[in-house]
């Protein structure tokens, strides 16, 4: 079995780093089996209920054609497959950390995360993650080798220091659901930012193929080339206008690592604050030291990308129901947006 072969094209054109792709190919002497069957065989600590939800949800093909559960695999065919990605051989520890919940019930949960909290436990970052308030809330604790696959709850992420909506699957079903609605593009996904500059336009798309950076492996940059880049497109549209920096509403198409804020960047409107991507140089203003005073109190005020996954909305997994959450801006962003006020009403008309 090969997870996502560089010579093998993904039949799924979805971002989602936080899901592997899998290829198997039927030994020759293989008897006839149900693709349910043989799947969760062939598959380490994955159980069959788990291989038969990723069938139900039209993630598993043989050839170029979605089967289901009852599919007899025959010889020499080549399956092709996602699920979510598992965190190998990193210990979850529930830890006490509180959660701003907005929504829950017996198959979701959705929350609010604060600025400042990485999503996943990784390197340099294996206790107060996301992942860590979840497994206390849940009740869930998982070892480097554990069986249970239940910490793969996230079917989405953001950035560490981006703020806002977050959805959690509580079972095996309402995960591989959430995860189609994503690849399907569905999931309603709208982002407040502060951008540096003034937009010509009231509205536009960016539309360009993301990659990493070729110099810096911490980045991501477009690129036209499209065996390098991923597809990703974004929506935007101006909501308040400073002169200097604009409020933006950003709608997702796509959710590639980085998406917005390397998107923005892209047009010459790096987010406001975002050290990676230029946002923390002044781009646009005057020259005078109280304006570059005026700035430095901006960056104090909020010390991170400008960024807010506002507005959450999806098809609930069993009732089948539209379901929209709205998150208000936090507050370092609002006292942000009021000292740009402030500044533009006494700016002196030289400026």
């Amino acid at each position: 079995m090969q997870t996502n072969p560089s010579n093998e094209p993904e039949f799924l054109d979805e971002e989602q780093e936080m899901f592997e792709h899998f290829r198997m190919a039927v030994d020759p002497g293989q008897e006839p089996l149900r693709i349910d069957k043989y799947m969760s065989a062939h598959m380490e600590k994955t159980s069959r209920h788990r291989v038969q939800c990723a069938i139900k949800e039209g993630f598993v093909q043989v050839g170029e054609k979605t089967v289901k559960a009852n599919y007899i695999v025959r010889p020499g065919d080549i399956i092709r497959f996602v699920m979510p990605y598992r965190r190998r051989g990193v210990e979850i520890k529930p830890q006490e950390i509180p959660l701003d919940i907005v929504y829950e019930d017996d198959d979701v949960l959705v929350l609010d995360k604060p600025a400042g909290m990485v999503v996943h436990p990784g390197h340099g970052h294996y206790e107060s993650t996301l992942v860590n308030a979840l497994a206390f809330h849940l009740g869930i604790s998982q070892g480097p080798d554990a069986d249970d696959e239940r910490m793969g709850i996230l079917v989405h992420r953001i950035d560490k220091d981006t703020s806002g909506l977050l959805a959690v699957a509580k079972n095996d079903e309402s995960q591989l659901n959430l995860a189609r609605q994503f690849f399907d593009h569905s999931i309603e996904r709208l982002y407040r930012a502060v951008v540096w500059g003034d937009l010509k336009e009231d509205e536009g798309t960016v539309d360009a193929n993301l990659m990493r950076d070729p110099s810096d492996r911490l980045r991501f940059c477009t690129t036209d080339d499209p065996e390098k880049g991923k597809h990703a497109v974004t929506h935007w549209k101006v909501l308040e206008r400073f002169g200097y920096v604009t409020l933006v509403e950003c709608r997702l198409e796509t959710g590639r690592t980085h998406q917005i804020r390397v998107h923005l960047s892209s047009i010459g409107h790096p987010i406001f604050g975002d050290e990676r991507y230029g946002g923390t140089e002044i781009r646009q203003g005057t020259v005078y030291s109280k304006y570059k005073q005026f700035i430095h109190n901006c960056f104090t005020i909020c010390p991170r990308q400008a960024l807010h996954a506002a507005t959450l909305g999806f098809v609930h997994p069993r009732t089948r129901k539209w379901l929209r959450f709205e998150s208000p801006l936090p507050a370092d962003m609002t006292a942000l947006l009021d000292k740009w006020r402030r500044y533009c009403k006494t700016m002196p008309e030289d400026e």
